[in-house]
C-alpha cells in the first residue's frame, strides 16, 4: 500500500495544543508526527531505522563520499535521520539539537522504540551551533522546521551561521521545505558568496516541496568518489541504489 494511503488511515495517539500543533498518529504499519497538519516524519514500526520519505535519502547522500565521525543534526522531529544514523554504525558520534522540549518528549515516548541512548540537546540550533568549534564537526545536517511567519531573513541568518562553522574538510546539508523559486535562487547565490571553497549541489524532490542543498569540500573528487568510494558506512546494495540519485542533483560550481 502506498504511504499516502497509510497516512489517510491513521488514528490519533497524541495531540498538543501549543503554537505548532503537534500530532502523533499511527496505523498498524507506520507512526508519524505532524506540525500543524503537515507531516514531518514517518516511522516504519517494524523497521524504525528505515528512511520513509524521499527528502531524507537526499539529505544523507553525502554518505556516498565519506565516513563522517562527528555529525551535528539540527532538528529532531520524529527522528528518522537520528534512528538511521545510529543504526548505521556505532562509530558515528551524533548530537541532535532540537529547540522544542515538547518535540523531544514526543520523540522519546513515541519514536524511540528501541530506547536507544541518544545525545539530544534542547536548545535553539543556531545559537547552540554558534558556540561550537568548527574543527569538531565533520558534517552538519540542518532539517529545522521553519514556520512561515519568521520570513526569509531568518533563513539568511541561518545560512550565515551554518556556513560560518564549515572548514575545508567538513560538509553541510540543508533541507529547505516549502520555499519559493526566487528565494531558493537567492539562497544558492548567498551560499556561493559565503562558502566559495565548497561544491554546492541541490536537489528538487519530485512531488514534494523540499529543496535539499549540499555543500561538500571542493578538493573532493566527486565524480571519482561516486564510482569507487570504498570508505562508506553504507551497505553495497544501498550504495548502488543511492548512486543513481546523485546525478539528479544540480551542481553550481
Amino acid at each position: 500500500m502506498q504511504l499516502a494511503k497509510h497516512l489517510a488511515q491513521g488514528r490519533l495517539v497524541y495531540l498538543s495544543q501549543q503554537q505548532d500543533a503537534i500530532t502523533v498518529s499511527e496505523n498498524d504499519s507506520y507512526r508519524w508526527m505532524a506540525f500543524s497538519d503537515v507531516v514531518q516524519s514517518v516511522m516504519h514500526k517494524r523497521k524504525p531505522w528505515q528512511l520513509t520519505l524521499p527528502h531524507q535519502i537526499a539529505l544523507l547522500l553525502p554518505l556516498l563520499f565519506f565516513k563522517p565521525t562527528r555529525i551535528i543534526e539540527l532538528g529532531l522531529g520524529g527522528g528518522n535521520l537520528t534512528r538511521f544514523l545510529q543504526h548505521l554504525s556505532p562509530d558515528i558520534m551524533l548530537t541532535t539539537v532540537e529547540h522544542s522540549q515538547e518535540v523531544i518528549n514526543s520523540f522519546t515516548q513515541y519514536f524511540n522504540p528501541e530506547q536507544a541512548e541518544l545525545d539530544i540537546v534542547c536548545a535553539d540550533g543556531m545559537t547552540w551551533l554558534a558556540q561550537q568549534n568548527a574543527s569538531d564537526m565533520d558534517w552538519i545536517i540542518c532539517d529545522v522546521y521553519q514556520s512561515q511567519e519568521f520570513g526569509f531573513d531568518c533563513i539568511v541568518n541561518q545560512l550565515e551561521v551554518l556556513t560560518g562553522k564549515l572548514d575545508s574538510q567538513s560538509s553541510l546539508s540543508i533541507n529547505l521545505p516549502d520555499i519559493s523559486d526566487s528565494d531558493i535562487n537567492l539562497c544558492l547565490t548567498i551560499l556561493q558568496q559565503l562558502q566559495p571553497s565548497h561544491h554546492i549541489t541541490y536537489f528538487d524532490i519530485p512531488n514534494y516541496l523540499n529543496i535539499v542543498i549540499h555543500l561538500t569540500p571542493k578538493h573532493w573528487q566527486l565524480h571519482r568518489l561516486i564510482k569507487r568510494n570504498k570508505q562508506s558506512y553504507l551497505a553495497s546494495n544501498t550504495m548502488q541504489r543511492w548512486r543513481k540519485f546523485w546525478p539528479h542533483g544540480k551542481q553550481l560550481n
